[in-house]
């Protein structure tokens, strides 16, 4: 049978952050969270390759406790059964810390054929989770993949490289990162939501998998985050007149090209 593991992460909504305009922090209390875009975009992909080939997916999320919420909206797109691994000292873990955590975890679900992750999370945008993944796993990646091919042992993927386009295979087990053009993620029907509720969330904490505590948090990450601030903007408030409306248009036009903002 086939076995498909989806890690997903509970993420903040980011576009519905506010920002404190006189630190320029962001303010993170009472944000909404939800499961970062891309993730969802592989939890799709692991559904389509179940309803095409047969199979269980499962999910894997390190996180608070309150990720059970986005837990089961992600058994209500049709996961079969998710993973929480929540634990006081996985706090301020990177992405190094995170994907030790998460090989533990995968280590003791047991076989799989497959594990698909998004891209990167729509909050830090590290894109390093999944290859550290791999590497921790010792199995084949395959990244930014738009298109997938499931075929009994081999994964065929096609890659997107910006200006081009690469064609990649592989033998399971592989892990695989996705994108967003890999597919539209399906909005879950009353009757799933319903069913999602009596699917089993199992809660691992680090003892439970045997975690290094000196391998989490910021003892065990390569990177710590001293400050979050948003950009600042200023204006330069010119006011741009003129005669008519086609002189003034010619003096914006002018001011826009001296700044640089477009060419000549």
């Amino acid at each position: 049978m086939t076995r498909i593991l989806v890690c997903i992460k509970q993420a903040l909504d980011v576009s519905q952050l506010k920002v404190d305009s006189t630190t320029r922090r962001i303010i993170t209390a009472d944000a909404p969270k939800k499961i970062s875009d891309f993730d969802k975009n592989a939890l799709e992909e692991a559904i389509h390759v179940k309803e095409k080939h047969g199979g269980e997916v499962f999910t894997v999320t390190v996180g608070p406790e309150d990720a059970k919420t986005t837990l089961r909206e992600a058994l209500a797109m049709g996961a079969d059964k998710a993973y929480l691994i929540s634990d006081p000292s996985f706090e301020n873990s990177d992405t190094l810390a995170t994907s030790y955590i998460l090989a533990e975890a995968i280590k003791k679900t047991g076989p799989f054929d497959l594990i698909l992750c998004g891209e990167a999370s729509i909050d830090s945008f590290s894109a390093q989770v999944g290859p550290r993944l791999a590497e921790r796993l010792s199995i084949p990646l395959i990244t930014y993949a738009r298109k997938l091919d499931f075929d009994g042992d081999v994964v065929t993927a096609e890659r997107s490289l910006e200006d081009s386009s690469q064609t990649m295979r592989a033998k399971t087990p592989v892990l695989v990162t996705v994108t967003k053009e890999i597919n539209e993620p399906r909005i879950p029907s009353l009757m799933a939501i319903m069913k999602a509720s009596k699917k089993e969330i199992v809660i691992w904490r680090a003892a439970d998998i045997n975690i290094a505590s000196e391998k989490t948090g910021e003892s065990g990450s390569a990177v710590q985050i001293l400050d979050v601030l948003a950009p600042k903007t200023e204006r330069k408030r010119i006011v741009i007149k003129g005669e008519t409306p086609t002189e003034t248009a010619e003096k914006l036009a002018k001011a826009l090209v001296q700044e640089g903002v477009i060419g000549r």
